[in-house]
């Protein structure tokens, strides 16, 4: 019999994708359906759905990325931002469904931990992961170890705030001036709209950018810069070796990149910002898919 594999699910605000995984990250099977959010039970239906059209002799475990904050006492999501999903018993509910072990982290950690073990981050110690898409998801590795804080809420780095009283934060969120707000694809979406109009989104304007449009140039490297800000204290605070970038606005690439590394130069204190890089993700939009499935291999192993 082959070694066993795990289902990762990797819920995004958009997009629920699924895959049958195996401890080297290779993924076998593949699921992909949008992501309800008319109400929270039809949410829950359509993950057990995609884990039952995935479910096969070779699954050992079940591990689920959810844009939520995670008590990993209990495996409740507590509360989410992007989907509706709050106070559920999210890996009791799927344990009980498929009787398999169960591990449930924040989307953000699980990708980290995918690119820590098999992607960009491989063989570093401290490394910082932002993914870049409807607002900003992350995961921290410090001292070899995916850091989830005391109870399993910590490394919510979009919501580091950068802004006293700043813009409204999305969602179920009561925050304001946090980073997601500045430099997520939801900001891009907006400089896009003001460029190009109401109809313009984030994709247009690096469209717009990689033709050489300095309009959507200057709004990109605005962006970045702002990107930096952020970077900056997260430099200064944890002293990582990597800071990754990924997700879907991960695609404006050194658009972005090139600022938000003058603005480090200028924000990061001197010892932490001289042995930092900023890199971009390996693993692609499979990256919290893959890192969901490691959860689940954890999971497994801790059952055993």
């Amino acid at each position: 019999m082959s070694a066993p594999r795990a289902i990762g699910v990797d819920c995004g605000g958009t997009k629920i994708l699924a895959g049958v995984v195996g401890r080297d990250g290779t993924v076998h099977r593949r699921y992909t359906v949008p992501t309800p959010t008319s109400s929270e039970e039809d949410l829950l239906e359509a993950l057990e759905g995609v884990v039952e059209t995935l479910l096969g002799e070779d699954v050992a475990a079940i591990g689920m990325g959810v844009p939520s904050q995670i008590d990993q006492r209990t495996g409740r999501a507590v509360s989410s931002v992007h989907v509706p999903l709050s106070d559920v018993d999210l890996r009791d509910r799927m344990r009980d469904r498929f009787g398999l072990p169960v591990g449930i982290d924040n989307d953000g950690n699980a990708a980290a931990i995918a690119e820590w073990k098999l992607g960009a981050g491989r063989g570093a110690s401290n490394v910082v992961v932002l993914t870049l898409g409807t607002g900003i998801g992350g995961g921290l590795i410090l001292d070899g170890r995916p850091f989830r804080g005391s109870v399993g809420g910590g490394a919510e780095l979009g919501h580091m705030v950068l802004d006293y009283g700043g813009p409204p934060c999305k969602g179920d969120c009561t925050g304001h001036g946090h980073f997601e707000a500045f430099a997520a694809g939801s900001a891009a979406n907006a400089l896009a709209r003001a460029r190009f109009g109401e109809h313009a989104d984030a994709r247009r304007l690096v469209d717009a950018a990689e033709g050489g449009d300095q309009g959507a140039i200057s709004d990109l490297a605005e962006l970045g810069h702002r990107l930096g800000a952020g970077i900056g204290s997260l430099v200064n605070i944890f002293n990582p070796e990597l800071v990754i970038i990924g997700g879907g606005f991960a695609d404006a690439g050194e658009f972005i990149l090139r600022p938000a590394r003058e603005t480090l130069a200028v924000e990061g204190l001197p010892l932490p910002r001289e042995v930092v890089r900023i890199v971009l993700a390996e693993l692609g939009h499979e990256a919290g898919m893959v890192g969901a499935a490691l959860v689940g291999f954890e999971t497994l192993d801790e059952s055993t």
